[in-house]
């Protein structure tokens, strides 16, 4: 991802629908797995920090970052210390997780295989892997771009590399389902021939307050449903796996 971004993230990440609603959705999902108390819980790759606190109420949290900024941002909440590290052979934790989340990262990665597999051995015997990843490659945007994306994913072949990780695939469903449509169309006008088309544009802008409330409560909306069925397509994959007892 570009530096700038980083600080653009971590400016808006507290409030901006899209990450508030996919943190309601991820906490949805976490409450449905009747977790030990005092759960040992990994999120591999957390940006600048937005999902520590809520993570915290479910156990003891540790996280690891790539990038030296968003590292350095994510320790100013004061939640965790969070520790550089990459996937798959740079993971400065040695403990065993009853759940680890890679939330919107592995698409980032040569190699998300290899990040699976070791993220397997940092695994309890029956512990759950929370995986999400953007959906489809025909929504590819500058915003893959700036994020230096190297894919997007349909849930099948999602499902074929967590699979061949050794896990066992639990859940799995797109969502962001309720905006698709809007997303399609406004990624699709995107790539229409512009005039004046000096710098690429993330997706993460604040919208004004009242749009921004609106989307929030519409992709929120689809905690609900997360976890019941399985959505038949938008703009986001979710995907529970766990590894095998022994």
């Amino acid at each position: 991802m570009e530096k700038d971004f980083y600080l653009q993230y971590a400016s808006v990440e507290d409030k901006h629908w899209w990450f508030v609603a996919r943190r309601q959705i991820i906490e949805q999902v976490i409450l449905k797995l009747n977790l030990p108390k005092n759960a040992q819980i990994l999120e591999a790759g957390c940006g600048t920090g937005g999902n520590l606190q809520m993570l915290s109420r479910y156990g003891k949290v540790s996280a690891m970052e790539l990038d030296e900024i968003a590292c350095q941002l994510a320790n100013q909440r004061q939640v965790i210390q969070v520790k550089r590290g990459s996937l798959p052979d740079n993971i400065p934790f040695n403990s065993q997780y009853d759940l680890i989340l890679i939330l919107d990262v592995i698409e980032h990665l040569d190699d998300d295989l290899s990040a699976l597999k070791a993220l397997y051995y940092k695994l309890k015997p029956g512990g759950y892997l929370l995986v999400t990843v953007p959906a489809y490659q025909f929504l590819w945007s500058e915003h893959d771009e700036i994020n230096h994306h190297k894919r997007r994913y349909r849930l099948t072949g999602l499902k074929q590399v967590v699979k061949n990780a050794g896990y066992k695939i639990g859940y799995g469903s797109y969502f962001n389902t309720v905006l698709f449509p809007v997303v399609a169309i406004v990624r699709g006008l995107a790539k229409l021939p512009k005039q004046n088309k000096n710098q690429p544009s993330s997706d993460l802008v604040l919208p004004s307050k009242p749009v921004n409330q609106i989307f929030k409560w519409l992709f929120a909306s689809e905690r609900y449903l997360i976890n019941r069925l399985s959505l038949p397509f938008g703009v986001s994959i979710l995907l529970l796996a766990r590894k095998p007892h022994i």
